[in-house]
């Protein structure tokens, strides 16, 4: 059976998240729902990361089995007609070798996170953005995130549903920067790791925002990491700023480009 690579795009509000469930739409059920029309039966699908409800994706990945050969820019096509109208989108496709794995052969995965920063209500970017009435101090914030940089036991930082044998993670990079939005100025949070704990990213990024706002010090941030205690960590931030925005590969298996 041929494997197929796909790489995903999908707004996560009207979802429960990624993972298929029985009573409540997700973008996994969804994509299966979509391969069943094309060829009849129960389809399962891998994917790089089991994203929450409510956060989005610009990069996820998944893997699929076929019977039949299919021309990776005709089965995007059919993908995406049998998915309307849900804002889901193959951007592209790739057959793989029947060894490659969305999550297992994955290196690395990166999110951002928008943080819009305006007292009028948006209206394009509703939904899209964490939005908070005042600007916050994004040098302090960078501060506290280098106290989370490289291996540790992030226990503060995980959630406590998380099904994680162990809290120790490596993370390679937190950058926050301020940028002149779509909408108005925003705070763009990169977070780059092997693989992350459940609501670790924002987690993380609600706890900066305390920091932002001057309720915490950039030191706050490293007593919390070293409490290891959840009931340490800052507010976590609401899912919808969230963005699983890339899979890193040992080698681009989508590197002809989108379909």
């Amino acid at each position: 059976m041929p494997r197929y690579a796909l790489k995903v795009e999908y707004h996560g509000a009207p979802f429960v998240g990624w993972q298929r469930q029985k009573t409540h739409v997700s973008v996994q059920g969804q994509i299966e729902a979509a391969l069943a029309k094309l060829e009849p039966g129960n389809h399962t699908i891998g994917a790089a990361g089991r994203t929450d409800s409510g956060v989005h994706a610009w990069g996820q990945v998944a893997h699929c089995d076929l019977a039949k050969d299919w021309d990776p820019f005709k089965l995007s096509g059919a993908l995406n007609y049998h998915l309307k109208p849900d804002p889901i989108s193959i951007v592209a496709c790739a057959e793989v070798n029947d060894d490659w794995h969305a999550r297992f052969s994955a290196l690395e995965r990166r999110y951002e996170f928008r943080l819009l920063m305006r007292r009028p209500p948006a209206t394009h970017d509703a939904g899209l953005v964490w939005q908070v009435p005042h600007l916050l101090d994004v040098n302090a914030m960078q501060a506290g995130a280098q106290h989370l940089l490289g291996l540790h036991d992030f226990t503060t930082f995980r959630s406590s549903i998380c099904q994680a044998q162990s809290p120790l993670k490596t993370l390679d990079e937190l950058k926050v920067r301020q940028i002149d939005g779509p909408s108005g100025p925003e705070i763009r949070f990169t977070v780059r790791a092997r693989s992350f704990l459940h609501n670790q990213v924002r987690s993380f990024v609600g706890t900066l925002g305390s920091v932002g706002s001057g309720a915490w010090t950039p030191d706050d941030v490293k007593s919390a990491l070293q409490a290891q205690d959840r009931q340490a960590c800052g507010p976590v931030s609401p899912p919808h700023g969230l963005y699983l925005a890339h899979v890193t590969y040992p080698e681009d298996v989508f590197k002809n480009g989108p379909v």
